[in-house]
């Protein structure tokens, strides 16, 4: 893994795709590692504190051993807290959504964010192609089919709420970096540490409040191997590593293509479900779970820029 400045030279678009794989598995594995906590009576702001503070520990290390400077200018700092809140709260979202709607179903509404970055971008005067529209349709189509049931419960419709609250903080996310030239020089790592910095700090004060001020309230529960396993493997998974990738994709091929092929949340938290929560695997996903690798197969096959128009 290479760390450091931005170089010069541009990296081949299929380490984009690659990139953009590996950030759409990882996330999607969400519900693998925070289910199990939450089932133990662990709340949101516990989860999320200790999953980015695990995370910024493992990063932070590996910054220094990369001797990478932590300096950013003022500037820059700003739009990494931009970024730091966003992430964050497109993280608190999904999770409080989990209380109310399946997790596979939650993480899966999530993946409307192509939409929502799809349309950020028209308003940016950024105007995808006409490969990447009938992608980003085959894919909403595919998420329809993801999120139908067998018709036996009932979806909760602050649940659904909480589910497209994190689907836009990611979109604006996915937007900001492909789009802010100030945090252009900003290296993949660096920009993950102080999104997952910001995140720690919030998740903290948030918990102070709500456990009345009480920092031992943090640590309640934790003395369970399992409890670890799960906060280590939430911190590495969907977050370091499913981040990273994330910058690194949006700045390879693109933000709108990038977010595409985040079909695999959905495709992954359904496979998690099934296997390590017993939920069934009805047609309808195995349609939406075509159609969406389908999509994913047309746009990179047929990849090119889109348009600006001024």
């Amino acid at each position: 893994m290479q760390v450091g400045a931005a170089v010069q030279k541009r990296p081949s678009s299929v380490w984009g795709y690659v990139a953009g794989v590996i950030t759409g598995v990882t996330y999607g594995l969400n519900p693998l590692f925070a289910v199990p906590l939450m089932r133990r009576g662990m709340s949101v702001d516990e989860i999320l504190f200790f999953r980015y503070l695990i995370a910024v520990i493992i990063l932070g290390g590996w910054l220094a051993v990369c001797r990478e400077s932590f300096r950013v200018s003022l500037k820059q700092l700003s739009r990494l807290l931009i970024l730091g809140l966003l992430f964050s709260m497109s993280s608190l979202t999904l999770f409080a959504a989990y209380d109310f709607i399946p997790s596979g179903v939650a993480t899966t509404i999530v993946f409307l964010y192509p939409v929502l970055v799809a349309v950020i971008m028209v308003f940016m005067r950024v105007y995808p192609t006409w490969q990447v529209w009938l992608s980003i349709v085959m894919t909403f189509v595919g998420v329809l089919f993801l999120c139908r049931s067998d018709g036996d419960g009932l979806l909760q419709w602050k649940g659904l709420a909480l589910s497209f609250a994190s689907a836009l903080s990611y979109a604006m996310f996915i937007v900001i970096i492909n789009r802010s030239r100030t945090i252009r020089t900003v290296s993949n790592s660096l920009l993950t540490f102080y999104a997952l910095l910001t995140g720690v700090v919030l998740f903290f004060i948030h918990s102070m409040i709500s456990s009345s001020g009480n920092v031992s309230a943090l640590f309640t529960g934790l003395d369970s191997a399992g409890v670890w396993l799960s906060l280590i493997g939430l911190a590495v998974m969907p977050t370091v590593v499913s981040t990273a990738t994330l910058a690194m994709a949006t700045r390879i091929i693109g933000a709108t293509k990038a977010s595409v092929l985040g079909v695999f949340e959905p495709v992954t938290a359904i496979l998690v479900g099934a296997v390590a929560f017993g939920e069934k695997i009805t047609p309808n996903m195995v349609i939406g779970i075509i159609l969406t690798m389908v999509a994913i197969v047309f746009m990179i096959v047929s990849s090119s820029d889109g348009k600006k128009i001024k």
